[in-house]
């Protein structure tokens, strides 16, 4: 057997052995020539350009970062054909986790073989390699289920069948896994059923497809009439037999159509459930009159309690019980807030918003004495909810105290530590993905003070993203210098004051946007550290009258605050100056947070605990805590977020 990669392989294989785990700088090439060869062999990698980066692991520069070009060389000749029956690339593969085996390549390298595995069917050496992953994720995981089912391991359908209904939405070699259990009877049926109804109901319904494809053929649901069924549910419905309830496929087929109606109308899709409840049994009428009660609900329908009373709370899911909570919360109909906390799960009503608004529930109805447990077991976080729970208490939030000296083993530590090091140069040359990677397998299993040394480590670097995320971790109760920085303050503050904004209201806003890590950039594209929107910064740099724009300029950090801080101003002078509103339509678009109030006056933090999109949701809770948390450390006084939520004033006529 001829192998085309041996020379290469065993040059590489001699270079691994010859150097040392931790490869520092040395004098024969200089520091610039060797972060040359780094970027070279990134761009060789995201090319795919295996010769290149071939001949740059056969001598890699004795930089910090010389494992990078090993492991990507490494990576990409294991995705080579054949690779994982190749005696040289084996040997090389194994040196490299070897030499750098508690480093976060080697287990990157490990993840990489691993799946070259799977794809050559190499099962029982996929479940011994998986048992060499310090921290498998779940398509690793998912892996070796796979490997397990083929190698007949009786005890894997049973730990498939314990966790598989939690993964909605779960990677691919996960859906193998699980299709080879169902195909081999080993997964409940009634399971299958439920699962896709919860895909159903979700961003991407089409995953219910594979899981109804699952189902043995003679009951599944003809994958044309599932198709119509989700993508066109109205006109599936009109067209649906009269016999249908006979066939369990085609209850479940109308019960999807009318979940996709919910989702569009919710009382349309009640009109229709009504004409049609009398054909499907209990469990499945109560299951759409959930359905539907939530998507009420989310669309804030006052008709939404109503729904919710013709449901089973035995049969709600968490979300739902969520909704109903919400519903009543919208309503104002305290008691009904009470009862539905009480009718979730004990680990769900144990969530802090659920905590904080059944002692609220309790207090609205006389019940101070049974609501104070539950407000002071929220006071000492700094959440949204902790602070609402400690004024709730008498304790609005008061500066901080000043931190207490850090021992100088410790930063030296933080200092010496190998992934840290290489994080460190990675964020340098502008890697930031492999940076962040590299960063986050340094804290692993850390104590606090060693992650302490390194958030000031990355403050003095200038990474400021990177020192609060690891200052939260740290203790996310302590540590308020580190987790609140004020960094651009000679930028900031002048364009604040020039729009007329809070200093600590903009803070808040780009803490939770960016970490104040200039170069960020979201999925959307929103960009730099108020992460505006191509399209925004071009509105705004035309309505305040910036000819010189250009989208390039986003990442600037002076341009890209001029633009947010402006868009801010802009938003605020339509939204009545409410900061809840603002910074709702800073994350989901002004006409959103319009249309989000209400008929009647609402507390701002039921306005905010009612918001439909999760994401926002969650946002403008953050942005509002961060705020209240600058504002006491800017002016060294106590706050109050109660006062800053405010009330949200009723829709105008034109926005109803």
């Amino acid at each position: 057997m001829k192998f085309t990669w041996l020379q290469p392989v065993l040059g590489l294989l001699f270079a691994l052995t010859a150097l040392s785990p931790l490869p520092g700088m040395a004098n024969e090439t200089t520091a610039g020539s060797a972060e040359r060869t780094i970027l070279a062999a990134h761009e060789a990698r995201r090319k795919g350009d295996l010769a290149t980066l071939q001949r740059l692991a056969a001598t890699p520069p004795r930089h910090v970062l010389s494992p990078y070009v090993e492991y990507w060389y490494l990576g990409s000749l294991l995705a080579q054909p054949g690779a994982v029956d190749n005696p040289a690339t084996i040997a090389a593969a194994s040196t490299f986790l070897r030499t750098y085996a508690d480093s976060q390549l080697a287990e990157r390298l490990r993840g990489d073989w691993l799946r070259q595995l799977a794809k050559a069917s190499a099962w029982q050496e996929v479940a011994v390699r998986h048992g060499e992953l310090q921290n498998p994720d779940q398509a690793q995981r998912c892996l070796q289920w796979q490997a397990r089912l083929h190698l007949d391991d009786p005890q894997v359908a049973s730990e498939i069948a314990s966790v598989w209904s939690e993964l909605d939405r779960a990677p691919e070699p996960c859906n193998t896994s699980f299709e080879t259990a169902a195909r081999r009877g080993q997964l409940d049926q009634e399971a299958i059923w439920q699962r896709a109804r919860r895909q159903t109901d979700s961003r991407q319904p089409d995953n219910a497809l594979v899981s109804w494809s699952w189902l043995p053929a003679s009951i599944a649901p003809a994958p044309h009439d599932a198709r119509q069924a989700l993508n066109s549910p109205a006109a599936w419905l009109n067209r649906l037999p009269a016999n249908f309830a006979v066939h369990r496929s085609q209850r479940e087929l109308a019960i999807a159509a009318l979940t996709r109606l919910a989702r569009e109308d919710a009382r349309i899709a009640f009109t229709r459930l009504l004409r049609l409840q009398d054909r499907f049994s209990h469990e499945e009428r109560a299951h759409l009159h959930a359905v539907i009660a939530m998507h009420a609900a989310i669309d804030h329908f006052p008709e939404a309690l109503q729904f919710y009373h013709a449901t089973r709370s035995d049969s709600l899911t968490p979300m739902q019980h969520a909704w109903r909570v919400r519903a009543a919360l919208r309503a104002g109909v305290w008691k009904e807030v009470e009862q539905s906390i009480g009718a979730m799960s004990s680990q769900q009503a144990a969530e802090p918003e659920w905590v904080y608004w059944l002692a609220r529930a309790l207090i609205e109805r006389g019940n101070q004495a049974g609501a104070r447990p539950l407000l002071q077991s929220l006071a000492a976080d700094n959440h949204f909810y902790g602070l609402l729970a400690a004024e709730a208490l008498g304790q609005p939030f008061s500066p901080p105290l000043a931190p207490s000296l850090l021992p100088a083993d410790k930063l030296a530590e933080a200092e010496n530590d190998p992934s840290i090091q290489r994080a460190l140069a990675l964020l340098r040359l502008d890697l930031r993905t492999e940076g962040v990677r590299e960063w986050i397998w340094a804290l692993r299993g850390r104590d606090e003070q060693f992650r302490l040394a390194a958030a000031h480590l990355a403050l003095r670097h200038g990474l400021y993203d990177r020192a609060i995320n690891t200052a939260e971790l740290a203790n996310p109760r302590e540590h308020f210098g580190l987790r609140f920085l004020t960094p651009y303050r000679d930028l900031i503050e002048p364009e604040v004051r020039t729009q007329g904004l809070d200093l600590s209201w903009i803070y808040g806003l780009m803490r939770q946007e960016s970490r104040f890590a200039a170069p960020a950039r979201s999925s959307a594209g929103a960009q730099g550290l108020m992460q505006v929107m191509p399209a925004t910064g071009k509105w705004v740099a035309s309505k305040i009258g910036l000819r010189s724009y250009h989208p390039r300029q986003l990442t600037d950090p002076h341009t890209n605050v001029l633009l947010g801080t402006s868009y801010m101003r802009l938003i605020l002078d339509d939204l009545e100056r409410h900061p809840v509103l603002a910074s709702a339509a800073y994350n989901a678009g002004p006409s959103r947070a319009q249309r989000w109030r209400d008929q009647k006056t609402l507390e701002g933090a039921i306005y905010i605990e009612t918001i439909p999109f999760d994401e926002t949701r969650d946002y403008v809770k953050k942005v509002m805590a961060n705020t209240t948390i600058y504002a006491a450390m800017l002016e060294g006084r106590s706050q109050s977020l109660t006062a800053r939520l405010g009330s949200i004033q009723p829709r105008t006529g034109a926005e109803q």
